[in-house]
This record gives structure tokens, sequence and C-alpha cells, in this order.
């Protein structure tokens, strides 16, 4: 996670990467899913995020959208995390 700055107008603004593992059921068959995702959180969020631990597990509710409007990658706007147990 990268250190809590504000923007330009004073809103608080971290980024994160989150990292996802599990098994999922595809075409009827087992699948092992790895992957990791960039993330930004602004305002309450981010000040709930940059309170995390690294590697803490979380539950991360968002939405997807381009990291600027010139690039094709997208990124996970948090707008709700909660902890997870284990």
């Amino acid at each position: 996670m990268d250190t809590l700055r504000h923007t330009p107008a004073g809103i608080p603004l971290v980024t994160f990467r989150l990292a996802h593992a599990s098994r999922q059921i595809e075409a009827g068959h087992p699948r092992t899913v790895e992957c990791e995702v960039n993330g930004v959180a602004l305002g309450e969020q981010a000040l709930e995020m940059a309170a995390r631990r690294t590697g803490e597990a979380v539950r991360v509710l968002g939405f997807l959208s381009r990291k600027n409007r010139m690039s094709a990658q997208l990124v996970l706007h948090a707008t709700r995390t909660e902890s997870v147990e284990g």
C-alpha cells in the first residue's frame, strides 16, 4: 500500500494492490484462481485503507474504471472495505 496523500482539493487518497487467491468451478471443473488488482480509495475509505496492515485479509467492494481516460488499464475504486477472518 502506498502512503496516504491528498488530492489538490484536499481529499485523502491511497493506492493499493489487492491480491486474490481462490478455487472456483468453471465448466464443471475446479480451477485455482490467483491475481492482483491495482486499487485506489478516496475520502473515508482512503483513511480506513491506510490504517490497515499489509497482508490483512479484506473484502473490498467498489467499481472498475480506467486508470485514466487515455489508458485501457483497469483500477478497482474501493467504496467499502471490511475485515475478513482468516
